[in-house]
């Protein structure tokens, strides 16, 4: 995401070209690419940090079933967007941010052993509030994105929390 962004900076490239462009096969390119393209320092800053700290939670913690759980957050939601998305290009990764973080919390209420349920809380606690994205508000912004990754997240969730051993 970061050389992405230095290179999009330093050369004066325009990528969002590389988005999600929802219902048009070009934009298909942007279900792998788009949570690597971002549109200003504080969009790149403000997915980094809950991007970095929900993965490593999620690996650290969970496994076995973090490749799933992971890829499924990436990709489900992109699809998603792609299919029933407003047509302009959709890009960063907030909706994988909102993905992990909802499976993140709900995964905890659903095992309810005592390691799941901390993570819950904490992930509660630091990502709580960013449910209000998930209303439209900016159009700049793909709530659509933040929505669907917020379903993928409580579909895996309710999915995994069956599994005996994460």
């Amino acid at each position: 995401m970061w050389l992405l962004f230095a290179l999009e900076f330093v050369y004066g490239f325009d990528l969002s070209l590389f988005g999600i462009i929802p219902r048009n096969i070009y934009g298909l390119i942007g279900v792998i690419t788009s949570p690597y393209i971002h549109a200003g320092p504080i969009h790149l800053i403000s997915n980094t940090f809950p991007l970095l700290f929900l993965s490593i939670t999620l690996f650290y913690n969970y496994p076995r079933i973090a490749r799933p759980v992971f890829y499924g957050c990436y990709l489900i939601t992109n699809l998603l967007v792609w299919l029933l998305g407003r047509p302009y290009p959709h890009i960063g990764a907030s909706g994988l941010v909102y993905g992990l973080a909802t499976f993140a919390i709900l995964f905890g209420l659903l095992r309810r052993d005592v390691r799941s349920i901390m993570i819950s809380g904490v992930v509660l606690l630091l990502y709580g509030s960013i449910y209000y994205g998930v209303l439209p508000g900016d159009e700049r912004v793909s709530w659509e994105s933040h929505l669907f990754g917020t379903i993928v997240g409580m579909i895996l969730a309710g999915y995994y929390s069956q599994e005996k051993k994460v």
